[in-house]
């Protein structure tokens, strides 16, 4: 079964790590029987009156485990994992869910609101009902986008992987085959749709990041000439943030 753990708000401006790196890093701390299938980046509202770090995004791990007798060990660990690597001046939250979590269908309407409007601690606790949900530290301001990721990443329609298989290890240039194998699928966004065939070439800019949709992982592509692809998306700017970076 699926087990959605969602981090947010665990570093500050200046920090050498992210909430990104956080969460990847957790594949360490996992217990026997668990594995880390993935990790999806979730875009939240950028508001003035939203405290964010670069961009206000939270990350979900999504592990495979046996079944849900795992999920408080799983808990514990990540709660040490965040006490242990968030950083002064953060706000850090931690919402864990199984996919068969009857609060998944508060959290997944939860999720697309906190990327359309300003919410509250008290709406994330609401709709965390049932699972797991907790602040580390400072404010606890971080439960809510924690919540939001588990609720945008179990929707399976959102979101980018951070983290998935050798996904890091790709080269700039990659055939679709290999891709393939790593059970990510090319897909065209070109107007006729074409289809790539397993010899074509995919030029990722050195930045592979597949979308999730339809809870897999979805490379989006443009052609760029005969068996020649280009992935959309590149590695942005990072932009400075609200309230929270003058802390």
């Amino acid at each position: 079964m699926k087990i959605y753990v969602g981090f947010d708000d665990t570093d500050h401006i200046d920090a050498d790590r992210g909430t990104g790196k956080l969460a990847r890093w957790f594949k360490r701390e996992l217990p026997d029987g668990c594995s880390m299938w993935g990790v999806v980046r979730q875009q939240l509202l950028v508001h003035d009156l939203i405290p964010y770090t670069s961009h206000n995004s939270s990350a979900c791990a999504i592990l495979d485990a046996p079944d849900d007798s795992l999920i408080p060990e799983l808990i514990s660990r990540a709660s040490e994992h965040i006490e242990t690597l968030s950083l002064d001046g953060s706000d850090p939250g931690l919402c864990v869910a199984s996919e068969n979590d009857p609060s998944l269908s508060r959290l997944m309407p939860f999720g697309r609101l906190c990327t359309e409007r300003v919410v509250t601690q008290r709406e994330a606790i609401e709709a965390a009902s049932g699972s797991h949900l907790s602040g580390h530290g400072g404010n606890n301001q971080g439960v809510i986008g924690a919540a939001a990721a588990v609720g945008l990443t179990a929707e399976g329609w959102n979101g980018r992987f951070i983290e998935y298989g050798s996904l890091r290890d790709m080269p700039e240039r990659v055939r679709v085959s290999d891709l393939q194998r790593l059970n990510v699928l090319v897909v065209s966004m070109d107007r006729d749709a074409q289809v790539p065939s397993p010899a074509d070439i995919v030029y990722t800019k050195g930045w592979l990041r597949p979308r999730l949709w339809g809870q897999r992982a979805i490379v989006p592509v443009i052609p760029k000439g005969e068996g020649y692809w280009e992935s959309l998306g590149e590695k942005g700017r990072k932009n400075g943030g609200s309230q929270k970076d003058s802390r």
